[in-house]
């Protein structure tokens, strides 16, 4: 009864249902909105239980402690080995915040949970929940889906909409890695400094779709007040982003702090519109940049790029989506907004540069290729003459052209005008 009395107090009056999140919204609790009943109860038993606890006269402790982590795994007998190894499966990708007692035995289960169904690839761990991108069969992936939603860990915080997928399978990702670490998404700010507690206002899809058609509206007007913000890093940006975006020349989220303190006039009174890959990036940037109190609004999407994509393919993201495994990108529509570092002609396909000592990407066609400009610099290609003359067990430092002529953290210097442009 107490649950719901205070789910009932931060419903939305009728009159006042259409304004910035849309329609859909019928509650707002921290700042956010939802559309959903399952939304908002996820978040006042994810974020409340105390406050609930104490409406219903309860101690000062919250209403239910984190629970314990099911170390079970799933019976597979039932499953032929081909049907659970099939290289025809998908990548998941997929994050939960929540209070973690125990990361190393959550760790643990996890990495067994994975062999155990034959999947590969990247899961994080922290005190403050888990962040995953996984590949393996339908069948694997289907069943990881399953157990991971019926983990009482996750109970009422993980649904199953929170799974985004797209065709691939184990074959995607070199090996499993699960691991330990402070954050579930490195931006480098202690989670107890800068929370995800504090984050923007989630946006549905459509609700995003809406906010940035009337943004490109009022901006071909010149009268707009509002930032689409891309927090990912450069390379994703550059072969795919929303049209009018701002996209921070950035090479790791870990800078993105400093790049919004190096530009809080930039900010300052603006609306922002934010969005990444799946989601995550958003949860901690948006907390960061509402941490500085120089915005008039935050506004994040909800499920990132991926779930947009799923319901607006040809809408207002242009180009491929960047993925962190060894397919580079997948695809939604067929624009190419990228180039050919060396010819200029289209080309968004990555390849990693052909000097051992760097881990960077270049853009380089078929072509170019097949000329042997395979190096993402001219230092680059200096460097790997060197290496194959050094010793073996030497190494050189990661350091390119490329890095070399990119400032760490850009200052920008844009205006009105050319943010309406979208360059």
């Amino acid at each position: 009864q107490a649950f719901s009395q205070f789910v009932q107090a931060r419903e939305v009056p009728d009159a006042a249902r259409c304004s910035a999140g849309g329609e859909r919204v019928r509650w707002r609790c921290c700042r956010q909105a939802f559309g959903e009943l399952s939304g908002i109860h996820r978040h006042v038993a994810l974020h409340h239980a105390g406050d609930v606890g104490r409406q219903a006269g309860a101690s000062e402790e919250p209403l239910h402690s984190a629970p314990e982590i099911s170390c079970a795994l799933p019976d597979t007998s039932h499953i032929s080995q081909d049907d659970l190894t099939s290289k025809v499966g998908e990548v998941l990708l997929y994050y939960c915040y929540c209070e973690v007692k125990d990361p190393e035995k959550l760790c643990a289960w996890q990495k067994a949970l994975c062999q155990h169904l034959h999947l590969t690839g990247k899961v994080r761990v922290a005190s403050e929940g888990i962040n995953g991108t996984v590949g393996g069969s339908r069948v694997a992936t289907n069943l990881y889906i399953e157990v991971m939603l019926s983990q009482p860990l996750f109970k009422d915080v993980l649904c199953q909409e929170d799974f985004k997928s797209s065709a691939g399978g184990a074959h995607c990702f070199p090996d499993l890695r699960v691991g330990v670490f402070k954050e579930i998404v490195p931006m480098g700010i202690d989670p107890k400094i800068v929370s995800y507690k504090e984050t923007g206002i989630h946006l549905s899809p459509q609700e995003f779709h809406r906010e940035v058609e009337e943004y490109l509206f009022q901006a071909s007007q010149g009268q707009s007040n509002t930032i689409l913000l891309d927090c990912r890093n450069f390379y994703e940006s550059k072969i795919g982003h929303f049209q009018g975006c701002l996209a921070p020349d950035i090479r790791k989220f870990s800078y993105f702090p400093s790049y919004v303190d190096e530009n809080l006039e930039l900010f300052k009174d603006k609306r922002v519109l934010m969005y990444c890959t799946g989601g995550i990036r958003c949860e901690r940037g948006s907390a960061y940049l509402r941490s500085k109190a120089v915005c008039r609004e935050v506004y994040q999407l909800k499920g990132g790029i991926h779930k947009y994509l799923e319901e607006f393919p040809d809408g207002f993201y242009r180009g491929k989506l960047f993925v962190f495994d060894d397919r580079y990108a997948i695809c939604s529509n067929e624009d190419i907004i990228s180039a050919c570092r060396y010819c200029g002609t289209l080309w968004d396909q990555y390849k990693l540069c052909s000097s051992q000592h760097c881990r960077q990407l270049v853009l380089t066609c078929s072509s170019c290729c097949n000329k042997g400009l395979t190096a993402c610099c001219p230092v680059c290609q200096e460097k790997e003459l060197k290496v194959t003359s050094r010793a073996s067990g030497q190494t050189l430092k990661e350091e390119c052209e490329c890095t070399r002529r990119r400032p760490r953290v850009p200052i920008e210097q844009v205006s009105q005008r050319t943010l309406d442009a979208g360059k």
